[in-house]
């Protein structure tokens, strides 16, 4: 195929490939539908890509006589390797979809069927997305999460629902509609997949979760449950993916300066899942956001004794310290300061010395790190100098750092 010159009439002008289901626009040229339709619908365009003109309108017409003629041309070819495009389907209508939608609420049996068949055309392209939208499947997928038994059918249905909805990537405006609506029930849908749902459908509910609440009003924000930073910690502890975690991570750090939200995520356990995944971890953002949310968790009296309670604790947040980043630096430069002005005993102090917390401090004031970190390790320094200034666990090159 790679030998082989294409016309270029048959080339799409955005992708520069073999068109599959050419389509024109108002403006008379053609476009591979797949390329367009994510031209207009996902990256939210309104011009035609060659003649920058603005487009009156998002109609595409199929080009049905370009279609045959590659069709013929790839046949032609065939012997050179050039496989013959098919024949696409058509265009879904929303009035196919009402009806699948009025049948699946007649008939409760036949929902799971009909979730399957909308995962079908959604994943047939944008066009399809929007026409789901527009015939009200995202408040129909919504209402079907709300089932809350633990038997095995209704588990599958939330599970196929949450999917379909995780892929129509719905708009901030539709999931404020969705909360505005529902109020909590939605938030509680997903805590519900969340508990029971399989590895792939808890990655799905984590994303939506975090999008859901960024929309939120603070009163459901400050309202959320110990038992929901449990289901949340346990997509970080098993590790489902590296997408799910770093949603999962990101909805922590939105949630904790709310309320009491910072005691909850402590009893749920956090501190001890976020030190146990800073320790096997190297990724730099990932790294950022545990060090954040250690750093709010610190702000309280509970997760500051958490952390010291914990064996590697101090020793992981030093060793972060000028290894990941500036944002990181200052985030454990800060962790080290709740403890130092807060809960600081002869333990803790001596414990800092030995894993380095005191030495990297002091490397921390000849470096570039920000003067903000800088100040503020030196005011840690200052604040126990008595202790550690002669302390033989600090290189004596160290010492002529010490404020």
């Amino acid at each position: 195929m790679d030998e082989v010159e294409i016309p270029a009439h048959f080339l799409c002008p955005i992708s520069l490939q073999l068109m599959r289901d050419p389509v024109t626009v108002c403006t008379g040229i053609t476009y591979d539908r797949e390329n367009i339709e994510k031209w207009l619908f996902s990256c939210k365009n309104n011009t035609c890509p060659v003649t920058k003109q603005c487009l009156l309108d998002h109609d595409l017409t199929p080009n049905h006589t370009l279609r045959r003629l590659i069709q013929s041309w790839c046949t032609l070819n065939a012997s050179l390797g050039v496989e013959r495009i098919p024949t696409p389907k058509l265009p879904i209508d929303r009035t196919q979809i009402v009806k699948l939608l009025t049948e699946a609420k007649r008939f409760p049996e036949k929902q799971l069927k009909c979730l399957t068949r909308l995962r079908s055309i959604a994943f047939e392209g944008q066009r399809n997305k929007t026409c789901l939208e527009s015939a009200g499947v995202v408040e129909f997928l919504a209402s079907t999460m709300k089932h809350k038994t633990e038997e095995n059918s209704t588990v599958l249905l939330c599970e196929a629902a949450i999917e379909v909805l995780f892929h129509l990537n719905p708009s901030e405006a539709q999931l404020k509609a969705l909360i505005y609506k529902e109020g909590f029930q939605f938030i509680e849908s997903l805590f519900h997949v969340l508990r029971l749902g399989n590895y792939q459908s808890r990655a799905y509910a984590t994303m939506l979760l975090r999008s859901a609440l960024e929309v939120a009003d603070p009163i459901q924000l400050i309202s959320v449950k110990t038992v929901l930073f449990v289901e949340i910690l346990r997509v970080l502890r098993d590790q489902i993916s590296q997408q799910a975690s770093k949603a999962a991570l990101k909805l922590i750090v939105e949630l904790f300066p709310w309320g009491r939200n910072r005691i909850k995520g402590v009893e749920g356990g956090a501190v001890s899942v976020l030190i146990e995944l800073l320790l096997c971890t190297s990724e730099r953002r990932t790294c950022e956001l545990i060090l954040i949310a250690l750093d709010q968790l610190c702000g309280c009296a509970e997760g500051r004794a958490e952390l010291l309670n914990h064996a590697a604790g101090l020793a992981i947040v030093s060793k972060k310290i000028l290894r990941v980043s500036l944002v990181a630096s200052d985030r454990g430069v800060r962790i080290f300061a709740s403890i130092c002005r807060y809960s600081a005993n002869a333990r803790v102090l001596h414990e800092m010395l030995q894993v380095g917390a005191v030495s990297k401090l002091c490397l921390v004031l000849q470096v570039n790190c920000g003067f903000k970190t800088r100040e503020r390790a030196k005011e840690i320094l200052k604040l126990h100098s008595s202790v550690w200034k002669n302390s033989p666990c600090i290189p004596v090159p160290l010492l002529s750092s010490f404020p």
